[in-house]
């Protein structure tokens, strides 16, 4: 019993541990209402299939409701657009999935036009949320 508690608490850390980094990874650049915003944040997995990584990845970014998809294998690039302002001016986002050594590098970025604003803890989680697609 105390090992499978052991294995749970282990497993926990290392989904907490992953989940800080890709926060601890975060920036943003931009004046709020006054110029855009970029977001963007990274995440290492060092023994994930780059392509198994891209089609999750895809997957995902669907499942959050994001439109104008377009997914570039060869370059393991998806950009979709987005509208939730309902000011017809689209938030984008590109998200890039490459080999490093046996593993795998997730970068996000996300921008919003000039004139509209979100917080950045809702940015950085949506991001950090689409970056553990990449291994679910």
């Amino acid at each position: 019993m105390s090992r499978i508690l052991l294995l749970s608490a282990l497993v926990a850390i290392g989904a907490s541990s992953a989940q800080a980094s890709c926060e601890t990874n975060f920036s943003s650049q931009g004046v709020p209402l006054l110029t855009p915003l970029s977001y963007k944040t990274w995440m290492l997995f060092p023994k994930l299939d780059a392509k198994k990584a891209l089609d999750r990845l895809a997957s995902a970014v669907l499942a959050e409701g994001y439109s104008d998809m377009n997914v570039d294998k060869a370059y393991g690039a998806i950009t979709a657009l987005q509208e939730t302002t309902g000011s017809g001016l689209p938030q984008t986002l590109r998200i890039v999935a490459r080999k490093v050594n046996a593993g795998t590098r997730v970068d996000a970025f996300f921008s919003i036009q000039a004139g509209q604003v979100t917080t950045e803890e809702l940015v950085r989680g949506s991001l950090c949320k689409l970056i553990a697609a990449a291994v679910d």
